[in-house]
């Protein structure tokens, strides 16, 4: 008789040897190009404000052109970024978009170091990192429910989001600080961690999609991706509420005027306050990673959103750096759960040979929302100043609430996170134990 040990199955995503990669690797990217793309922000708005003699709602105006410029790649390639995830191994897909990443920021290094830089530049170089976060995104989204068992994706995506957090608490606080010492020194440091983020994503076992029993052409896949989505009103739902109310709430296109003419806490203080919200966030990410969410997950969700409207407009309101900090860790933290709650349904209720282009569109409303709320945002700044815009899109945001929660009433009446979609082999083996209950009851 055999005395082997039988191999226990993992009660943690973190319990498992690809998880573990799948997460540093997440960090070390998100770090980086958060330090990237903020210090972007900051040197397009004082390049304008010192060189060309902008006006400060003339700057703020930038900052929002500078959102569309990365938002139209998003556009434009988020039907091709999705298939691609669903068709090819979605490791290399990310891998790619790092080292596409982390030659921008090599470019900013060298030119930030040459005193080189000029508006044009940083537009360029941000569109360039729009057109690599589409690919970026979907890929490493569905990554994540092929290398963990489907009952702990919940706490995956929990602990997924603690890496996307942190890395924002951090990211743009250490290149506030780099910078301050050594304007080219964050993005070179930028380029050499999205280096190593590739190598983790590539040291992952090989992840491909599900395909479809019968060969499409990818035009066909990718429009039947776009179907499923428009179809499943639930889905919508989820998609819809992100974009339309971070559209309106956005208040991180502004930091960069909050830092320099209203606060005055420059750089270094740009950095704490863009790492705020993530800070908050990346708390309730911890908590729920412990105690994830089990019931009325769409009300939370609904009440969640309301709350980040709420912190918004005390932010706007506010002139004390502190209480500006400390509304923006509210925010992060309000928001976390309603990302936590929508991306667990929207993970569970796809089927994973669609994951990929389903979370090309779910990428594609949070860009919108944010690049074009930075769009709305500076247009709002030029007509009703930096604490205007920012107190007009919290009010939104609450606004926008309340009719999802009267359009789409499947969201309030979403109670678990029950999947709609199962894996064949594991909706087999649901079925097949299924059928051994019944036959224990009969």
């Amino acid at each position: 008789m055999s005395t082997a040990p039988l191999t226990a199955e993992p009660t943690s995503p973190i319990a498992i040897p690809d998880f573990r990669r799948f997460w540093l690797a997440r960090f070390i990217a998100v770090g980086a190009t958060l330090s990237m793309v903020v210090l972007i922000g900051y040197q397009a708005y004082d390049i304008a404000r010192s060189d060309y003699g902008y006006s400060r709602s003339e700057g703020a105006f930038l900052l929002g052109l500078l959102g569309l410029a990365q938002f139209i790649p998003l556009l434009l390639l988020t039907p091709v970024a999705g298939w691609t995830a669903d068709r090819f191994d979605r490791r290399v897909v990310a891998a790619c978009a790092n080292i596409s990443d982390c030659t921008i920021a090599g470019v900013l290094a060298y030119a930030t170091w040459a005193d080189t830089l000029t508006l044009p530049m940083l537009f360029a170089l941000a569109a360039m990192h729009g057109a690599a976060r589409v690919f970026l995104g979907p890929s490493m989204s569905a990554i994540a429910p092929n290398i963990v068992p489907l009952r702990l994706l919940p706490r995956a995506i929990a602990l997924s989001s603690i890496a996307w957090q942190g890395a924002s608490v951090l990211g743009p606080a250490v290149g506030g600080f780099l910078f301050a010492e050594a304007h080219w020194l964050p993005h070179a440091l930028s380029a050499a961690l999205l280096v190593c983020s590739a190598l983790l994503v590539l040291s992952i076992r090989p992840v491909r999609a599900e395909q479809d029993a019968e060969p499409k052409h990818p035009i066909r896949q990718m429009v039947e991706g776009a179907q499923f989505t428009w179809r499943q009103r639930f889905l919508l739902g989820c998609i819809t509420l992100d974009l339309f109310a971070v559209l309106l709430g956005g208040a991180t296109a502004m930091l960069p005027v909050f830092a320099r003419d209203i606060l005055m806490v420059g750089p270094e203080g740009l950095g704490i306050m863009r790492g705020a919200p993530a800070l908050g966030a990346a708390a309730v990410a911890a908590w729920m990673a412990w105690r994830p969410l089990e019931n009325d997950v769409g009300k939370k969700m609904l009440l969640a959103v309301v709350g980040f409207g709420l912190a918004t407009i005390a932010f706007g309101l506010s002139t004390n750096f502190a209480f500006s900090v400390a509304m923006l860790v509210l925010l992060g933290a309000s928001d976390m759960i309603s990302v936590f709650i929508r991306s667990s349904l929207v993970q569970l209720n796809t089927p994973d040979r669609m994951r990929g282009r389903v979370s090309a569109i779910s990428g594609l409303a949070i860009s919108a929302s944010n690049e074009l709320g930075e769009m709305q945002s500076g247009l709002a700044a030029a007509f009703l100043g930096a604490a205007g815009a920012v107190v007009f899109g919290g009010v939104g945001a609450i606004v926008v609430t309340v009719i999802w929660a009267a359009i789409f009433p499947e969201l309030r009446r979403a109670k678990t996170f029950a999947p709609e979609f199962l894996p064949p082999r594991i909706e087999a083996e649901a079925r097949l134990d299924a059928a051994k209950e019944l036959s224990r009851e009969s």
